[in-house]
């Protein structure tokens, strides 16, 4: 399935079918295994189906207390609803809680996810270029470093939308408040159909594609370009080529079965599996049989769960 179908429930967008909602369906819900987790997803309609994958709800015990999520395409919000959560983004960064919720633009590496013994919110999956129009800063001040939706918001407007939501009839008229406050924030950005065109190229083609072409097809520099992608993404083209052509190499795995890493770097347009090799440890800190180890245990310990797919259980 390509990285660009669908959308992960906690962290990251676009991903395969855990977590996720299809852009193709207008609603699914799910409900996981014996933890009993429900998730609820639909695309909104437009002009925010430009903007994002889809809205979704997740209520329920995760399946393990710490999940880690590698980087892919896409940005994230969330509006939490239960007791908070903490992420830690990248060995650098200190663990912060989030109560009312966090924001977090494309990312260029690994965000561990700590939850509570229970979690309740609603959030959107953002196409990469998606969540600039509600931003009131350029995305790159946030790349890899998550905020709270207050930071972004004001605490008044989000404690109100969080009251909102908490009172609301179940799940689907929950994801309509948050449709409405979405498009009620929409805001014109300059540079925003440039970017959107040019990744949507880069989507489509899953990150193989020359991005000094897409420049020259655009009309415009390549500084010009890096400059806009970098300002309404938080990322370069190339950057943003690269997560892409990473998540649609990696989502084509089936843990369930063996796996040809040669064939499978040479497939994807690596220069060898040391250069596969590489790029996995960089978006991951795996190597990619520890992340097969991986994937298998959380396939073993709960099959068929509605969560699994992308997020990983941290060790």
């Amino acid at each position: 399935m390509s990285a660009a179908g669908c959308s992960s429930g906690i962290g990251t967008g676009s991903m395969p079918a855990a977590w996720l909602g299809h852009p193709g369906t207008r609603c699914r819900r799910d409900v996981g295994d014996a933890v009993g987790v429900e998730y609820v997803s639909r695309v909104p309609r437009p002009p925010l189906d430009g903007l994002m994958d889809d809205l979704y709800y997740l209520d329920g015990a995760p399946p393990y207390a710490r999940l880690t999520l590698p980087p892919m395409p896409a940005a994230l919000l969330i509006v939490n609803l239960g007791a908070p959560f903490r992420i830690r983004a990248g060995t650098d960064i200190e663990t912060a809680e989030y109560a009312d919720g966090c924001v977090v633009t494309t990312p260029t590496r690994a965000l561990e996810f700590g939850y509570p013994p229970r979690t309740r919110s609603v959030g959107v999956h953002f196409k990469p270029w998606g969540l600039a129009p509600f931003l009131p800063m350029p995305a790159a001040e946030l790349c890899d470093r998550p905020v709270t939706v207050e930071q972004v918001w004001g605490r008044p407007a989000v404690a109100e939308l969080r009251d909102r939501l908490a009172t609301a009839d179940g799940p689907h008229e929950m994801l309509t408040l948050l449709e409405e406050e979405l498009t009620r924030r929409l805001c014109e950005t300059a540079g925003l159909e440039l970017v959107r065109h040019t990744g949507s190229v880069i989507a489509a083609t899953s990150g193989a594609v020359a991005i000094g072409g897409l420049s020259a097809a655009a009309g415009v520099s390549s500084t010009h370009l890096a400059q806009r992608f970098k300002k309404l993404i938080g990322v370069t083209p190339k950057r943003l080529a690269r997560t892409y052509r990473f998540a649609t190499t990696v989502l084509s795995i089936n843990p369930a079965e063996p796996i040809d890493w040669g064939g499978l770097a040479g497939a994807a347009g690596y220069f060898d599996q040391a250069h596969f090799g590489h790029e996995f440890r960089a978006f991951t800190g795996l190597t990619p049989t520890r992340y097969i180890e991986i994937r298998r245990r959380f396939l073993r310990e709960h099959p068929g769960h509605t969560l699994d797919g992308w997020p990983l259980p941290t060790d």
